[in-house]
């Protein structure tokens, strides 16, 4: 759930504000101090936003404001303040009697960052330029800026002889010109014996050369 508004804006005035206002807030405040500033507006009398008087308070009322342009020691203070603090505006404010956050800030934007370009500072890192560019151009140098390498196996031969791209830069060994590519063939099988002649084989061939030796040979 979100933070409930501080009043109703149906019920409330809207733009510049009046002398009739200002006089009302003023003797409200010197009365009964600043205190909750979203019950404000009802106890003195005001239909305005509890927002619209904190800031008209804040930014024109208040017997401590500081008139008027600024001082070249406000200045030289905005900046040293800003280098260490950077855009915390209240930050700073609190720092600078009588001068608000709003004017602070619009006063920067306006006048300071022209003042610190002219004078060759980059306003956001209080550095000369040269310097903010020469880093701005430099290639990063950090190993997760580079890009990684990629290896040139696959993940078919992933597990063989595969090398990363930085192992290219070294040189591979002399071996006097042997070839290093060898590969080892499996066994051959060895050639199976031939079968033995069984007993009724040996009994038959025996048979066929008796019936040769007896056979006659006959004449022409």
């Amino acid at each position: 759930m979100g933070r409930s508004p501080c009043c109703e804006k149906a019920h409330t005035n809207k733009g510049a504000w009046t002398k009739e206002e200002d006089q009302r807030l003023v003797a409200y405040i010197k009365a009964h101090g600043e205190g909750c500033w979203r019950s404000l507006p009802k106890a003195a009398g005001l239909l305005r936003c509890g927002k619209s008087c904190r800031l008209r308070w804040i930014n024109y009322l208040r017997p401590d404001l500081k008139r008027g342009n600024f001082t070249e020691e406000e200045d030289d203070l905005i900046i040293k303040l800003h280098q260490i603090l950077g855009n915390k505006w209240s930050q700073i404010a609190g720092r600078l009697p009588g001068r608000t956050d709003n004017e602070i800030k619009n006063y920067w934007n306006t006048h300071i960052k022209r003042k610190l370009l002219a004078r060759g500072i980059d306003p956001k890192t209080h550095r000369p330029l040269s310097v903010t560019a020469a880093a701005a151009a430099a290639p990063s140098s950090r190993p997760e800026d580079q890009p990684a390498a990629r290896s040139s196996c696959s993940p078919e031969t992933s597990g063989a002889c595969c090398h990363n791209s930085d192992d290219d830069s070294v040189s591979a060994p002399h071996h006097g010109g042997i070839d290093l590519n060898l590969a080892i063939s499996p066994p051959r099988d060895p050639p199976s014996p031939s079968p033995l002649p069984t007993a009724t084989q040996e009994a038959e061939a025996t048979s066929s050369a008796t019936v040769e030796e007896t056979t006659p040979t006959r004449k022409s």
